[in-house]
């Protein structure tokens, strides 16, 4: 699965990285470990605007959810199921690109997961990379506000990977520069599930 994140870059350098310019430039601030739990708003480029870097909620909001509890169960989408799954089947042509310079993983030690190790990956050959994420707009009944939210697509852990996240052994998809276009573009997401890969590295942190 994927929790934990990084986003430490400078905004010029993510601009240059996707050709790209952020929207709301103030309200971009790095950060070094971003966790999902907080359901923070980090950038992203959608289908429908590739030219800018927005700022969406992580914990994607199906648009017929009553309300934004669901959030919690909708950070990771597993590529194998996202079509069928009531909470993504309608989001899954809305993609995106969710950017990172790394993200976080534990491997554990023991059988019940209580001794663990903390992981630091990222690409061996880019300093600033992008997960494969689908999104939705939600509009709150009790306030309207609109809320853009996003969830990660996770497939099954290459071989570095099983060994660090060795109890469920999932990943997130992260996607080859090459290929941003073809998940923006709306290719069968299953293009993109394992042995689609990169070149990963990890080191403990």
């Amino acid at each position: 699965m994927c929790y934990r994140t990084e986003l430490n870059s400078k905004l010029s350098a993510i601009e240059r990285s996707f050709d790209a310019r952020f929207i709301e430039p103030e309200a971009y601030s790095p950060l070094g470990e971003i966790n999902a739990f907080t359901f923070i708003k980090t950038p992203v480029i959608t289908d429908e605007n590739q030219g800018e870097i927005q700022l969406y909620n992580w914990g994607l909001i199906p648009f017929w959810a009553k309300d934004d509890k669901i959030k919690k169960m909708t950070l990771n989408a597993r590529i194998e199921t996202v079509t069928e799954k009531p909470s993504y089947r309608e989001s899954v042509r809305n993609r995106c690109l969710i950017i990172a310079d790394a993200y976080y993983e534990w491997q554990w030690l023991n059988a019940n997961g209580k001794e663990k190790q903390k992981f630091l990956i990222r690409r061996k050959d880019q300093e600033i990379f992008a997960f494969a994420g689908i999104y939705s707009s939600w509009k709150n009944p009790t306030n309207n506000e609109l809320v853009n939210s996003y969830s990660i697509v996770t497939t099954e852990a290459n071989e570095l990977m099983s060994k660090i996240h060795n109890n469920k052994k999932r990943m997130p998809v992260v996607l080859k520069e090459k290929d941003r276009n073809r998940w923006l573009g709306g290719e069968e997401v299953r293009s993109f599930a394992f042995p689609y890969d990169v070149n990963l590295e990890a080191r403990e942190v």
